[in-house]
């Protein structure tokens, strides 16, 4: 597989995501796929979806697990509402997101990712241990289905992040890099945050935002890629130290209309196009100047 295959965050039904026309139109061999409502999951959908996939020549790389009831209006709001934090909720939502790891075996995918919830600061917290006991059992799940766990980032810091991980400790439990959502939840630095953990990094969203006036009081702002204060070059320079080489998948969170969506995510695709190419000419010319003397020059 080529590195850095570009993508796009795709649904099939009413999910979020561009539409599947859109991936085709702009020509992406990748997509992460929003998991479809519970009815669209079943053996003949997905072996429909399957064959529209060959068709377009478009490879599932994760398919993204999210459920009723979760709401973005503030990051109050979050806390309460997302993932499989809330207690309330926490039972049920396992079991859906199992139901989702059993449909993405069926669409042949290897990773399952979902944004697991505010997980506290304090590991003394009772959400923080009942989080990781979890966390422990979907992962127990996926590995059954043969697959990996990628928790997405941008609701906790790194640190915080770290420790979560290593307190589950599964070892097909991963992260999905969301540089963006670092900043709009302000919970770090995105570029020093990726090398903090880039060694769970096994999949990534290439998504820009700005920073808000309070960081972690209110929301940051979204903007098209390469219009934020991520540093997208930056961002595939450090993703490249890393060892990185999986695909790039653009999120973009604006209504789902084709016309617009083509028309920014299109941006976006060259913005990726330009600054991948021009990395790799970096690493070709310290590769031809270098040659001679490894030879002994």
């Amino acid at each position: 597989m080529e590195k850095w295959p570009l993508g796009v965050f795709a649904g099939i039904d009413a999910g979020m995501g561009v539409k599947l026309e859109v991936a085709r139109e702009l020509g992406v061999p990748t997509i992460q796929l929003h998991a479809p409502q519970r009815a669209t999951r079943t053996k003949e959908n997905a072996e429909l979806f399957l064959a529209r996939l060959r068709e377009l020549d478009i490879r599932i790389t994760v398919v993204f697990a999210g459920f009723e009831g979760e709401s973005y209006a503030d990051i109050p709001t979050v806390a309460r509402t997302v993932g499989l934090v809330p207690p309330a909720s926490r039972s049920a939502r396992l079991e859906e997101v199992k139901e989702i790891s059993d449909f993405a075996r069926l669409l042949g995918v290897d990773a399952v990712g979902l944004h697991i919830g505010c997980v506290p600061h304090d590991e003394a917290d009772p959400l923080f241990s009942g989080t990781v006991a979890v966390t422990r059992l979907l992962c127990d799940h996926c590995r059954s289905n043969g697959q990996n766990l990628h928790l997405e980032t941008g609701q906790e810091p790194a640190d915080v992040l770290l420790r979560f991980l290593g307190e589950v400790g599964r070892d097909n439990l991963f992260v999905n890099f969301d540089p963006a959502n670092m900043i709009l939840y302000g919970c770090g630095e995105p570029i020093e945050a990726l090398r903090k953990i880039g060694r769970y990094v096994r999949s990534v969203h290439c998504k820009d935002a700005k920073w808000a006036a309070r960081p972690g009081e209110e929301w940051g702002t979204e903007v098209p890629l390469g219009e934020g204060d991520v540093g997208m070059e930056n961002y595939l320079r450090t993703l490249d130290e890393l060892g990185y080489t999986g695909p790039l998948t653009i999120e973009r969170e604006i209504p789902r209309e084709p016309s617009r969506q083509k028309e920014e995510i299109g941006r976006g695709i060259r913005l990726l196009n330009e600054l991948k190419a021009k990395i790799e000419g970096v690493e070709v010319r310290v590769q031809i100047f270098s040659a001679p003397r490894g030879r002994g020059g």
